[in-house]
């Protein structure tokens, strides 16, 4: 996301001859496009993408866990040693 974010800022400041970006070429300024298209495709391949979303919602579930033991007053017990 911060490639395609960098992609993009630096194609409006090229397309508008704003700052030292005015003088590079365009293969730099578009060149965060195509790393962004690496990564994409680097973390799709290595199932990195699907375990985040996996953590995401394991997260989600044990929040929503807590908060109906909160609700319902069981809580987590504290036991003696």
């Amino acid at each position: 996301m911060y490639f395609l974010m960098a992609g993009i800022a630096l194609t409006l400041l090229k397309y508008f001859e704003i700052g030292f970006v005015a003088d590079l070429s365009w293969w730099w300024v578009l060149s965060p496009y195509a790393m962004a298209v690496a990564w994409w495709a680097w973390a799709d391949t290595t199932g990195y993408t699907k375990r985040k979303a996996m953590e995401a919602m394991d997260k989600k579930k044990q929040e929503r866990v807590e908060r109906q033991r909160e609700s319902l007053g069981v809580g987590r017990r504290n036991r003696r040693s």
